[in-house]
């Protein structure tokens, strides 16, 4: 090979050497760095192909997305001093990719500053909620899930992270092993407590609403008696004035009733009957009256 194809080929090579330097690929879903003696000097956001100063420039890919950071179960302390274990996680993502650089540079470091906020949070506000509470997926959860949250997130803004914290979630809550039996007896004896102190209260009500509904039955009764009683009175005395009106109007027609109505006491069946010639009875029969 003579010295003009020499020069030709390691043209070539230095030309396809100073290509590979100077362009690279944006991806989707990350950012790319253009580094100039570890200081940032350019960011791409945007995908497709790129360039850069051979040789001098280089090119550190740093991740677009969003991404579940999970911290290791820690100790802590709730408000009623029991010891609990609690596992989370945090959802984040790199929002400005220059002051990342500035500031934590890595996602290890990103990650290792999350951890330590996420616990510091969790710590102080679990120990401003009970147990039962903090157990309670519907009530305190939620909220203290929201708190943390915005705690996590204002501190990161602070502190010029350029990260954004997404969610900050609990995912469990759980006692040292050590520690489950006597809690769980503990809570055990606290309902049953709490179901004698409703069922004493239950019998108490029901006691207070038999007592009331006898009382009224009586009253209700002496009333309803007291009335018949009144009603029979007036009954009997109204019976007694139409007896009189009667009589002072017809004395023997009264007297012929009240005869005949002692006959039908009297004479009832086939009873016989002696009766003397001079007995009112026997004057009746005979048409003497």
């Amino acid at each position: 090979m003579n010295k003009k194809g020499i020069i030709g080929i390691a043209s070539l090579i230095v030309v396809v050497l100073l290509l590979s330097n100077s362009l690279f690929i944006v991806n989707e879903g990350e950012y790319k760095v253009v580094l100039q003696f570890g200081e940032a000097k350019k960011i791409h956001q945007d995908p497709g192909i790129k360039m850069k100063i051979p040789f001098i420039e280089t090119v550190t890919s740093l991740p677009k997305y969003q991404q579940v950071y999970e911290s290791n179960p820690t100790p802590i302390l709730t408000k009623d001093k029991k010891p609990i274990n609690v596992d989370n996680y945090t959802v984040w993502r790199i929002k400005e990719p220059q002051k990342f650089l500035q500031s934590l540079r890595t996602v290890t470091a990103a990650q290792g500053r999350i951890g330590d906020a996420v616990y510091n949070t969790v710590r102080r506000k679990l120990s401003e909620v009970e147990y039962g509470n903090i157990i309670s997926e519907n009530t305190a959860r939620g909220n203290l899930n929201d708190d943390i949250t915005r705690e996590v997130s204002e501190m990161s803004e602070r502190q010029n992270y350029g990260i954004e914290i997404v969610d900050v979630r609990i995912k469990r809550t759980d006692l040292p092993e050590e520690n489950k039996d006597s809690v769980y007896n503990r809570m055990i004896s606290d309902r049953q407590s709490i179901a004698a102190g409703y069922l004493s209260e239950g019998d108490e009500e029901s006691r207070k609403i038999t007592s009331n509904a006898d009382r009224q039955a009586r009253e209700l009764i002496a009333k309803a008696e007291s009335d018949a009683k009144k009603i029979i009175a007036e009954g009997e005395q109204e019976a007694a004035r139409i007896y009189n009106d009667a009589y002072g109007k017809d004395a023997n027609f009264y007297k012929l009733y009240r005869t005949l109505e002692s006959y039908v006491t009297t004479i009832q069946g086939e009873t016989v009957i002696m009766l003397p010639i001079d007995s009112p009875y026997t004057q009746v029969l005979l048409g003497n009256k």
